[in-house]
């Protein structure tokens, strides 16, 4: 069962724990804060790092595949296409998404996370409030992609295991989410995810 306003992130697998849950128990998959009504300046969490250019994600909803050139992924060992997950099935509610299956247990998954943005818990202010409800159990900043603010997130740190999600915040309200699994420990996993998403960012701006 969905838990109305709450925090939702695609997933791939459960053993990849690329997302949070949907509903009252632990499953991997979407995650639903509580709604609370939208910050004002004075009471905005100074932690949340501002976005100074937002971008929008509208011309790739249809198909988020096409954010990420195949040459992309090919660096990244991906050779097959990525399939679309458009939908409205529990793992897709946070927004549209693209999986990449590879070989040797390699995934990526992208997800335009515009199904938080709707329900206003959407931006990078989604994901504190969602580590200080306890949604999240792992939150960390991490290096700006391409002068965009990013966080690592997750259930739990799962990096060392070679599962790394890197959210980064494209406008005050929105943030897309690159999250990779099976690959070798932190290191790997998220200069992986950072690939992807500068990919992400230079399609977005037109680059």
């Amino acid at each position: 069962m969905t838990v109305p306003g709450a925090l939702l992130r695609g997933s791939l697998t459960a053993a990849a724990a690329l997302g949070l849950v949907a509903c009252s128990g632990t499953n991997s998959g979407t995650a639903t804060p509580a709604p609370s009504p939208p910050a004002s300046t004075s009471s905005r969490n100074p932690d949340v790092p501002r976005v100074a250019r937002p971008l929008t994600v509208s011309a790739y909803q249809s198909d988020p595949c096409e954010t990420v050139p195949p040459a992309a992924m090919a660096a990244l060992r991906f050779t097959a296409p990525g399939e679309p997950r458009v939908g409205q099935s529990a793992s897709e509610k946070a927004g549209p998404g693209c999986a990449w299956i590879g070989a040797d247990g390699l995934s990526v998954l992208l997800v335009l996370e515009t199904g938080n943005q709707a329900a206003g818990i959407g931006g990078l202010t989604g994901q504190y409030t969602a580590k200080g409800s306890g949604q999240l159990g792992f939150l960390e900043p991490a290096p700006a992609v391409d002068g965009y603010p990013a966080v690592y997130s997750d259930l739990s740190d799962r990096r060392p295991k070679g599962d790394c999600t890197l959210v980064v915040g494209i406008a005050d309200d929105l943030v897309f989410s690159a999250g990779t699994s099976g690959f070798q420990g932190q290191q790997d996993s998220c200069a992986a995810a950072g690939q992807v998403a500068a990919a992400v960012l230079k399609t977005l701006k037109g680059a």
